[in-house]
C-alpha cells in the first residue's frame, strides 16, 4: 500500500503533525493530528501499532499514548521508572511486544500489548 502521509512529533508545541504525501515526495497542507496537554516535554517517538493505532512517547511525563485513527486517546500506559519516555518499537513474534526506551534512568521498558476494539 503507497504512503498517504507523514507523521511528524514537534516535541515543544506538544503536537503530532500530519502532512499529506504526494506525487514525487511533495507534501502540502501540513495540519495537527492531535495537540498533548503539555508538561515538560511532548510527544517523541512514535510508532503504529498492529491495528493502526499511533504509539506516542510523550517525554516529560513518562506516558505511551494509544491513539486511534482519529486521534482519539484509548490507552496510556505510564512509565514505572522516570519522565522521560523517549522512543519506543514493537517486536516479538506477533509484534505486540513494546520496547520503551527511558532515557532519565537509561532504562529499556517492556510491555505487552493486548489487541485493541476497534473505536468506530
Amino acid at each position: 500500500m503507497p504512503l498517504s502521509h507523514l507523521l511528524v512529533a514537534v516535541t515543544r508545541a506538544n503536537q503530532i503533525w500530519r502532512l499529506p504525501l504526494h506525487g514525487g515526495g511533495a507534501v502540502t497542507k501540513a495540519g495537527i493530528f492531535c495537540h498533548l496537554h503539555g508538561g515538560p516535554g511532548g510527544p517523541d517517538g512514535l510508532a503504529w501499532d498492529p491495528e493502526g493505532n499511533l504509539l506516542v512517547a510523550h517525554t516529560g511525563i513518562g506516558t505511551i499514548w494509544q491513539l486511534s485513527p482519529w486521534a482519539e486517546p484509548t490507552l496510556g500506559i505510564t512509565s514505572c521508572a522516570g519522565a522521560s519516555t523517549t522512543n519506543l518499537c514493537l517486536g516479538g513474534s506477533d509484534g505486540r511486544e513494546l520496547f520503551i526506551t527511558e532515557s532519565e534512568t537509561g532504562c529499556i521498558l517492556r510491555a505487552r500489548l493486548e489487541a485493541s476494539v476497534a473505536a468506530r
